[in-house]
C-alpha cells in the first residue's frame, strides 16, 4: 500500500514494460507489489492498460476479452450424471450397494432365485436418497443462477470515441466508463473526471453506513452505488480480479470443505462398516465351520446382518427432512445452494451479524433529547443552525439527517440568502456556509462537521472548562455507539462573503445514531427461541 496523503494513498510511479497488457500475464499485471493499478499515476495506469480517454477499439476489446475473460464471476459446473452418482458416493451408501450386491449375486443356489425383493427394495431407497438431493441442489443453483443473471447491470462505455450503453459482463480492463447517480459502478476503476462532488456507498462491500466521498484518481469499486455527482472512470479490474472478486473467491474455495452433517454420516458409515464386517466374519465360521449350514441358509442370514446391520433409510429419512427444509426456506425468500447447509446453520453456537441494514435501518438520526449545549442557544436552533450549512441538493447521509430532523427542506434557508457553500471533504473535515439575513443585510457564518475540527475551529468564548466538557462529551456518545458533530457560528462585520469573521463560538454537540430497526428485537428472541431447538428454520428471520 502506497503512504497515504490527507487520508488518501499517495500515487506511486513504477517502471511499466512495454505493451504491458499483452505482454504481462493477468497474474503478473495484478501482483500488487510490482504493479498497482489503485496507487499508479494516471499517466501510467494509461500506460499499464494501453489505453486512451477516447476508449478502446474494436480490436483490443476482442483480445481483452479472450484474455481477461468476461466481467462476472463464473460458477463451477459440474457433470449433472456425476453429480447425481456422488449422492451415492458414501460409507452408508456403500453398505446398501454391498447389501444390495448380495441379495442379486450371491444369494444363488439351494433351487432358489436370488433375493429380488431385497434387491429392489435397497435400490429404490438409494435412488430415492440421490434424485431428492440432486433436485433440491439442481432448483437451488438455478435459483442462485437466475437471480444472479437479474442483478447483472449495464454501464455505459465510451468505445472508439462514442458512448454506448452494454451489458456489464463485457467490460474490460482499460474500458473508459461513466457514473452518475444511482448507478452500481460495473467493475473497479480509477476516477479520471468529476463533474461535481462524487459520493460512493461501499456499504454493500464494508458495512458503512456513510458513502465515502471521491476525488479525482481515487479507486472505486464494483458493487458500490454512486450517491452523488457523475464523472468518468478508467477501468482497472474485472470479474475475479475486482475487490468484489477476490472476497467472493475466498468465500467460493471455503466451500469445498466437508459439511458437518457429510461429517458425521461418514463416522456412522464407517462404524457400521467395521462392526459389520467383524459380526459377518465371525458369522461365516460360526454358520460354516461350526454349525454346517447350507450354502443358501448362511447367505440369507448374512444378507439379513447387512440389511438389519445399518440404519437403511437414515439418508432417505434426512434427504426428505431438508428437503422439506429447503422448501420451507424458498417460501421466505432464502436460497440454499446445499441442502445439507440447512444442517449447518442449524448446528451453529454462534450466530455473527453486521449491524447496518440488517439490525439497523442503515438510516442517521439525530437524538433530539441528549443533545449537548455551550451556548444560551435553545436545542432546535442549534438543529437550524446545523441544517442551514447542509447542502440541499443532493445531501449526503449526514446533511440529509441533519435536514430531515429540522423538518421542512423548503424552509431551511427561510430569510436567508447563501453567499458560500464549502462542502464536506476529509481535508478540512466540516461544512461552512457563509450566508445573509434578508431583513437586516448582516452576514454570517456557520460551521459543522468532525468535533475536535470544530473546536479547534473555534476562538471566541472558548475555555479551558469547555474543551473539557467537550471532550467528555464525545466520549458519552462514543461509550453509546453515537457520532458526535459540532456546530459553530461567527458573525462577518464588514458583510463581505469572504471577510473576516469575528471568531466562530462553539454553540452545541448533536447525537448522531444509526436506530435499530422495529423487529431487531423480536428477531434476537426468535433466534435465541430457535436455537433450542436442532434443526432448520434459522435462516429466514434473517431474510430482509
Amino acid at each position: 500500500m502506497a503512504p497515504e496523503m490527507n487520508g488518501r494513498p499517495k500515487s506511486t510511479s513504477v517502471n511499466i514494460p512495454a505493451q504491458a497488457v499483452k505482454n504481462l500475464t493477468v497474474e503478473e499485471m495484478y501482483n500488487k507489489e510490482k504493479y498497482d493499478l489503485s496507487t499508479m499515476k494516471e499517466g501510467d495506469v494509461f500506460k499499464m492498460l494501453d489505453t486512451k480517454k477516447d476508449g478502446l477499439n474494436d480490436d483490443q476489446i476482442k483480445e481483452r476479452l479472450e484474455k481477461f475473460g468476461h466481467n462476472r464471476l463464473d460458477e463451477k459446473t459440474q457433470n449433472p450424471i456425476i453429480q447425481f452418482l456422488l449422492f451415492m458416493w458414501n460409507p452408508l451408501s456403500w453398505v446398501m450397494e454391498a447389501a444390495a450386491i448380495v441379495a442379486i449375486a450371491v444369494s444363488n443356489g439351494g433351487g432358489r432365485a436370488p433375493d429380488w425383493e431385497d434387491f429392489v427394495g435397497i435400490i429404490l431407497l438409494l435412488l430415492a436418497n440421490s434424485i431428492i438431493g440432486f433436485i433440491e441442489q439442481r432448483n437451488a443453483g438455478s435459483a442462485v443462477k437466475s437471480l444472479m443473471k437479474s442483478l447483472a447491470p449495464e454501464a455505459k462505455v465510451k468505445r472508439n470515441g462514442q458512448w454506448k450503453v452494454i451489458d456489464a459482463a463485457e467490460l474490460v480492463p482499460g474500458d473508459i466508463i461513466g457514473i452518475k447517480l444511482g448507478d452500481v459502478i460495473p467493475a473497479d476503476g480509477r476516477l479520471i473526471v468529476e463533474q461535481g462532488d462524487i459520493s460512493i456507498d461501499q456499504a454493500a462491500l464494508t458495512g458503512e453506513s456513510l458513502p465515502v466521498d471521491k476525488k479525482h484518481g481515487d479507486e472505486i469499486f464494483s458493487g458500490s452505488i454512486c450517491k452523488q455527482g457523475e464523472g468518468e472512470a478508467v477501468v482497472i479490474g474485472t470479474g475475479v480480479n475486482t475487490f468484489f472478486g477476490r472476497a467472493a473467491k475466498l468465500v467460493g474455495n471455503a466451500n469445498d470443505e466437508i459439511g458437518h452433517l457429510q461429517t458425521i454420516l461418514a463416522k456412522i458409515g464407517n462404524f457400521c462398516i467395521a462392526a459389520i464386517g467383524i459380526f459377518i466374519i465371525a458369522e461365516i465360521f460360526v454358520m460354516y465351520a461350526g454349525f454346517h449350514y447350507s450354502y443358501r441358509r448362511g447367505i440369507n442370514n448374512i444378507l439379513v446382518l447387512l440389511i438389519g446391520g445399518i440404519p437403511i433409510a437414515m439418508p432417505t429419512v434426512l434427504s426428505v427432512t431438508l428437503a422439506i427444509g429447503a422448501r420451507q426456506l424458498s417460501e421466505h425468500k432464502a436460497i440454499v445452494t446445499h441442502v445439507t447447509a440447512i444442517e449447518e446453520l442449524a448446528a451453529v453456537t454462534i450466530l455473527c451479524s453486521d449491524k447496518t441494514g440488517t439490525l439497523t435501518l442503515n438510516k442517521l438520526v439525530v437524538d433530539k433529547d441528549t443533545i449537548k449545549k455551550y451556548a444560551d442557544i435553545e436545542s432546535g436552533e442549534i438543529i437550524r443552525y446545523a441544517a442551514i450549512a447542509s447542502r440541499l441538493e443532493h445531501p449526503d447521509a449526514i446533511d440529509a439527517c441533519i435536514i430531515s430532523t429540522y423538518g421542512d427542506k423548503d424552509k431551511v434557508r427561510d430569510g436567508i440568502q447563501e453567499l458560500d457553500f464549502k462542502p464536506f471533504n476529509p481535508t478540512i473535515k466540516r461544512t461552512e456556509i457563509t450566508y445573509k439575513e434578508t431583513k437586516d443585510g448582516s452576514v454570517h457564518r456557520i460551521s459543522k462537521g468532525m468535533s475536535h475540527t470544530i473546536l479547534d475551529l473555534c476562538t471566541r468564548d472558548k475555555t479551558d472548562q469547555q474543551i473539557k466538557q467537550l471532550n467528555a462529551d464525545v466520549d458519552e456518545f462514543a461509550g453509546r455507539g453515537l457520532r458526535a458533530l459540532a456546530v459553530a457560528i461567527e458573525d462577518v462585520p464588514s458583510g463581505e462573503k469572504d471577510g473576516k469573521g469575528n471568531g466562530f463560538k462553539l454553540i452545541g454537540l448533536l447525537p448522531i445514531y444509526d436506530p435499530p430497526r422495529e423487529d431487531t428485537k423480536e428477531t434476537i428472541q426468535r433466534a435465541l427461541e430457535l436455537g433450542k431447538y436442532l434443526f432448520y428454520i434459522l435462516v429466514p428471520i434473517f431474510i430482509t
